[in-house]
């Protein structure tokens, strides 16, 4: 039976030595209080230390000073395992410097090995992760100097077949943030942008004889709707009652709240933009090679669109009524809006439906996609791409492993250098009036993120489309497809390779 209790009073219940799971994505949904009320107490007892923290999409809010931050910092974790730390600010810096254990797998395969300890099965086996950084006869998961621990990813057999086989610790503590409470104790979601991994985690922690913590905004009398309750009353220990302050109209768009036409997707970006402080920039870089990759969208396709330079596709897809014709995905589980960006990345606009993580992975791996476009930090002569680790910093693989790994069409939106890239558009016509420092072309990955031999052996189409040209994937290697109005093919491409195309 549940117990109401206070943050302070809920985090007693973890042990030293625990391992937490956190159902958050990016920068959203995170338990801030019972993640605030974890450091009070490390920092007054010593405890709860030698922790072990699992996010299938990481947990942060963009701020070094909030959220785990503080806890992580000062040492009351010795492992971390998360498919992104995009939105963790301080962690991602110390990952690198081996203050502790870090590991960086694919989003959808730590959110179905979350789902199959749940289910009471070790871990889960997918083809996603072959030949990619991840497999172990490459780099493995291990992000750092002291990440060893070879167990989380086993290269396996079955039937002749390649599987890597993906393996987490035993989840001990799980902590979610939900919207409300019933008197039964059943959790529902509705004010949330998601409900991600929670019903698996908490089942996960409970076969392991585990705690279950959620956070609320709200205790209600009436029980919930049987469809709408995610999680049973009967698997949670702890409830803590945070009246969090009204979201307003903006961020209300991203929950469900209430019906946002198609037509109205873009007053709301703009809406969204202006209360999270971001700003969206005109480049025209983004717009070129986001006109030139909407051509590739066709009728009923159901599309994945990534963050960055791909979000440009998006404004040309609409201007040729091709927006309205797709179907849009995001990772964190909707399907049929329009994504947001920036600090709510994983929240959707309008969506038809929200469901599972896990649920939306299973459509990522099965192919279920019929094309996506991804950004890339580097290209090699092969068409291997590296989209999770820059010189010096790191964010990780995120969702791309899976969303690229058996997509039909996969298509790379990439400038062709970066650092100082000055490009001018006019009647139709492109001209490099500066070139970037560094080159996003090179002869080998620093990283592998994509296997351009796998792509192959699947039969995917890929194309990697950049400002002034597109080059495509043959079984010898990049191949130069178009070459815009212009671009002088020698001086802009040709010899700014360091490798010769066909």
């Amino acid at each position: 039976m549940y117990k109401l209790m206070t943050p302070q009073e809920a985090v007693e219940l973890i042990n030293d030595g625990d391992c937490i799971c956190v159902n958050s994505f990016v920068g959203i949904e995170n338990p801030v209080e019972l993640h605030e009320a974890i450091y009070d107490r490390f920092k007054e007892t010593g405890s709860p230390s030698h922790l072990t923290m699992v996010s299938s999409a990481g947990f942060g809010l963009w701020d070094e000073n909030r959220n785990a931050e503080s806890y992580i910092r000062e040492g009351a974790v010795d492992k971390l395992i998360c498919g992104h730390f995009g939105a963790m600010l301080s962690t991602k810096k110390l990952v690198l410097e081996d203050r502790f254990e870090a590991y960086n797998l694919p989003l959808g395969c730590i959110s179905h090995a979350i789902r199959a300890q749940a289910g009471g099965i070790p871990g889960a086996l997918s083809k996603v992760g072959l030949d990619i950084f991840v497999d172990p006869r490459r780099e493995g998961p291990g992000i750092n100097n002291i990440s060893k621990d070879e167990n989380l990813v086993k290269l396996v057999e079955v039937d002749g077949e390649e599987f890597l086989y993906y393996q987490l610790p035993k989840i001990d503590v799980a902590l979610i943030k939900g919207t409300a409470a019933d008197r039964r104790g059943n959790i529902s979601f509705d004010d949330m942008y998601m409900s991600g991994d929670a019903l698996s985690i908490c089942q996960a922690a409970k076969a392991n004889g585990g705690k279950v913590i959620v956070q609320v905004d709200k205790l209600v009398r009436k029980p919930a709707r049987p469809r709408n309750a995610i999680i049973p009353g009967c698997l949670v220990d702890a409830i803590v009652v945070v009246e969090q302050e009204p979201l307003g109209s903006g961020y209300e768009a991203l929950t469900g709240s209430f019906e946002i036409p198609s037509g109205q997707w873009d007053l709301w970006v703009e809406i969204i933009d202006r209360l999270s402080a971001s700003e969206r920039k005109n480049s025209v870089v983004a717009d070129i090679i986001g006109r030139r990759a909407a051509q590739e969208l066709h009728e009923d396709d159901i599309v994945n669109i990534g963050i960055g330079i791909p979000e440009s596709i998006s404004r040309y897809a609409k201007q040729t009524g091709m927006l309205n014709k797709i179907t849009l995905t995001v990772e964190s589980g909707g399907v049929g809006g329009f994504p947001a960006s920036g600090p709510v990345f994983g929240a959707m606009i309008g969506a038809a439906s929200v469901y599972d993580m896990a649920n939306q992975f299973d459509l990522y791996d099965n192919g279920g996609l019929d094309i996506c476009f991804m950004g890339a930090l580097e290209v090699d002569q092969y068409g291997n791409v590296n989209s999770h680790k820059a010189c010096g910093a790191y964010s990780g693989i995120g969702g791309f492993a899976n969303i690229t790994a058996k997509t039909p069409v996969v298509v790379f939106c990439l400038s062709f250098t970066a650092k100082g890239l000055f490009v001018e558009e006019e009647d139709g016509k492109v001209k490099i009036i500066q070139e970037g420092h560094i080159p996003k072309f090179v002869e080998n990955v620093s990283t592998k993120s994509f296997s351009a031999r796998r792509a192959l052996e699947n039969g995917q189409r890929v194309l990697y489309v950049t400002e002034r040209c597109v080059f495509e994937l043959t079984p010898d290697g990049i191949k130069l497809k178009e070459v815009y109005p212009g671009i002088e093919k020698e001086r802009d491409i040709l010899s700014q390779l360091p490798f010769s195309v066909e």
